[in-house]
């Protein structure tokens, strides 16, 4: 335990469904940019996340489904051969180091730019409304590109992206995956009201806007079964694309954790707040009922330190905790939080790019 919190359980086994972890830290999706342009990990991935086994469970930094998911360059993928067996070293070293790893399947939607895309094509959205922001491209920092509206028949393409990913994981090794519906990508685009103004079966109501979101779960579900998926969403998150958030938030994220219910998934992730950036909710919004409604564990992130951690576990509020930046310069985190050890801050330099230099080469304490 502790030795400032000894009641506190984060330290001891849980499940997640079908997934028994050791401990209740879960390491959070890290986009860390340090894959080739064919998307495929490498034994230098291995050993990153290997080094990192400890936490309970580790949420993969978010993999493209398809080459038209692809909003950043140096991202991995989980829609090839090759980066199926690049992964399976990943999951190998994991597992051999007494880990588990959920991979996290992502389309980033209208945030891209056209050198990303396939033949050089727009991005794709639930309508044709254009992010702000820039991206990284390979020859440096665009302007994200007008996105181009899905055709309705286009849509059972997007399902079925989602689902030859969940299978490519699964022969990956991976142990579960998590549905990103959540960060302004393309399924956050289609349930906010601010993204999504078609007038078909995917837009306007409520219920049309969570459909794909729950289609899509369906389908990974049917390649993994219910008690190895989880799903992220972020409600209050402007980014990527400074995205203005639904109009409705409790109503929409709340018929959508309702209709989630029905999948006993693994877990529901949430960011709690605006990524990476602050905790702070606007006052017609309350994230707590809303993690009320859904009936499975629950994994909160954003901003979590081993104080906050304690506290939201004590009250009933988490199941699980996830940490993000923090793992990048601990790789023994969870050691560290349990013996209150001093934690090492990385530079902001060290998250993008660099190959190994500031990826691995973070020592554990007893080093």
């Amino acid at each position: 335990m502790t030795l400032n919190n000894p009641s506190t359980d984060l330290f001891i086994p849980m499940t997640l469904g079908a997934l028994s972890l050791a401990n209740r830290i879960v390491m959070a999706s890290l986009t860390r940019s340090r894959m080739g342009p064919d998307g495929v990990p490498n034994e230098m991935h291995a050993r990153y996340y290997a080094q990192r086994a400890s936490a309970g469970l580790i949420i993969s930094e978010a993999t493209n489904i398809s080459a038209q998911a692809r909003g950043y360059a140096l991202t991995p993928g989980i829609w090839t051969e090759e980066q199926v067996a690049g992964w399976k070293l990943v999951t190998d070293a994991v597992h051999a180091a007494g880990g588990l790893i959920v991979c996290q399947l992502w389309h980033v939607g209208r945030f891209s730019h056209v050198d990303l895309q396939p033949d050089g094509m727009a991005p794709v959205a639930p309508s044709a409304i254009r992010a702000e922001g820039q991206t990284y491209t390979e020859i440096g920092m665009m302007d994200v590109s007008m996105p181009r509206a899905l055709e309705i028949s286009e849509l059972p393409g997007i399902i079925e992206q989602y689902r030859h990913a969940a299978a490519c994981a699964k022969r990956a090794g991976f142990d579960g995956v998590e549905v990103h519906s959540a960060n302004s990508y393309l399924l956050d685009q289609f349930l906010r009201d601010s993204t999504n103004q078609r007038t078909d079966q995917y837009g306007g109501s409520i219920e049309n806007r969570a459909r794909l979101t729950l289609e899509v779960t369906a389908a990974v579900v049917e390649v993994w079964g219910h008690d190895r998926v989880g799903i992220r969403l972020s409600p209050v998150t402007p980014d990527a694309g400074n995205t203005p958030l639904d109009s409705q938030v409790m109503q929409t994220y709340g018929y959508l954790i309702e209709q989630l219910n029905r999948f006993q998934l693994a877990y529901m992730h949430f960011v709690e707040g605006a990524t990476a950036t602050s905790r702070v909710v606007p006052e017609n919004v309350d994230l707590d009922a809303l993690r009320a409604r859904f009936k499975g564990p629950y994994i909160g992130n954003n901003n979590y330190d081993l104080e906050l951690a304690v506290t939201r576990r004590a009250e009933g509020k988490v199941d699980a905790v996830a940490f993000g930046r923090p793992f990048i310069a601990n790789p023994d985190l969870v050691h560290r939080l349990q013996n209150d050890a001093e934690l090492a801050i990385a530079p902001r330099e060290t998250y993008y790019g660099n190959g190994a230099k500031g990826y691995t080469d973070w020592p554990a304490l007893a080093e």
